[in-house]
């Protein structure tokens, strides 16, 4: 399943290789033009995994009792300040904490990347949680 996944990942990672170069059969310009069509694809990937991260941030926060008690009495603008601080943190932490075979799992298979997401999140939320709140 695992080779099966890699050999995936490593097809699409030179498709999409193939579909930035820019004409001509330049082998400089074709490696420099692989190159960027992997640091978007990984940029794109991240993007999208740190804005996973977000959300599932933003709900376990909503589901703190804690929270609930205390965002009672703020105002939105508070909530959405310390929300967004709590969650930045989490998403700056989420690269940390996971590998980039880890993100191609969780680009293919959309129950992977759930898991992925919680797992990350569980991993650096209270930390984060308690030094916004407290």
């Amino acid at each position: 399943m695992k080779k099966r996944l890699a050999s995936t990942l490593m097809l699409v990672t030179f498709a999409l290789a193939g579909c930035t170069t820019t004409g001509g059969v330049d082998s400089t310009n074709a490696g420099t033009s692989a190159g960027n069509a992997i640091s978007t694809a990984n940029q794109v990937g991240m993007n999208v995994f740190t804005a996973a991260v977000d959300n599932q941030c933003r709900s376990q926060i909503e589901n703190q009792n804690a929270w609930q008690i205390a965002s009672a009495a703020m105002t939105e603008i508070q909530q959405e300040n310390i929300k967004s601080n709590v969650c930045g943190c989490v998403s700056e932490q989420a690269p940390q904490e996971v590998t980039i075979i880890e993100l191609g799992n969780a680009a293919i298979d959309s129950q992977y990347r759930t898991q992925l997401v919680t797992r990350v999140v569980a991993a650096s939320f209270q930390s984060c949680y308690t030094s916004f709140i407290s």
